[in-house]
């Protein structure tokens, strides 16, 4: 059901697209809320709710989180949310979610971000890091980068074909609604314009007034 002035979004990409990134100036530039999947989901384990130790027992035991399992959450969530704009951030992965998404509201936009994947192998796999920190360079302490292990060329050609594999269904049944809308590029700073310019067409309000492009 849609609620008038609300907006309701739901970003997509590839891990590497720079999807972070733009989620996070989009909740700054038009006052959304972002609702990360991941960090829900973390934040459930550590406060051991009862959908947290379900996820827990799933992931410790080698298994996919069902279906039922996030969606429950990611709902639960969303209705705490009550009436406020909000945008989505790694849910829905598969279609029974997205379907899931819709049996309690209308998604009004979903944006995807379409960076080639050859990009994000060379932007991935060159990325080195202070594992303490995060630091991209540590010139804090001195110690030595590494590269993480999940950045490594032949873990990030899985992971990225994992990806188009698991969305490309959830891509074409939102085309068939008519909200998926794509955004191809190779750097988040010239992408991000065309982003910031569509939503200031389609959020209610002059949210889009918090930020500039």
């Amino acid at each position: 059901m849609a609620l008038k002035g609300v907006f309701r979004g739901v970003i997509m990409g590839a891990p590497g697209s720079g999807k972070g990134t733009v989620s996070s100036r989009i909740a700054q530039s038009f006052g959304l809320q972002h609702l990360s999947s991941g960090d829900t989901l973390r934040a459930n384990i550590e406060a051991k709710t009862d959908l947290g130790l379900l996820m827990k027992s799933c992931i410790d035991q080698g298994q996919l989180v069902p279906d039922d399992v996030i969606s429950r959450l990611i709902l639960t969530s969303l209705r705490n949310m009550n009436q406020s704009s909000w945008l989505l951030d790694g849910f829905p992965r598969t279609v029974a979610q997205a379907e899931a998404l819709d049996s309690m509201c209308d998604v009004d936009s979903v944006i995807n971000l379409d960076v080639p994947f050859q990009t994000i192998r060379e932007r991935l796999t060159s990325r080195w890091v202070h594992l303490p920190s995060g630091r991209g360079l540590d010139d804090v302490t001195g110690e030595p980068l590494v590269q993480r292990d999940d950045d490594s060329p032949e873990t990030v050609t899985r992971r990225l074909k994992d990806y188009e594999r698991q969305t490309q269904p959830v891509l074409e049944y939102y085309r068939s609604k008519g909200v998926l809308e794509t955004f191809t590029g190779t750097e988040t700073n010239k992408i991000w314009p065309h982003v910031h310019a569509f939503l200031s067409k389609k959020i209610p309000g002059n949210q889009q007034a918090r930020g500039k492009a």
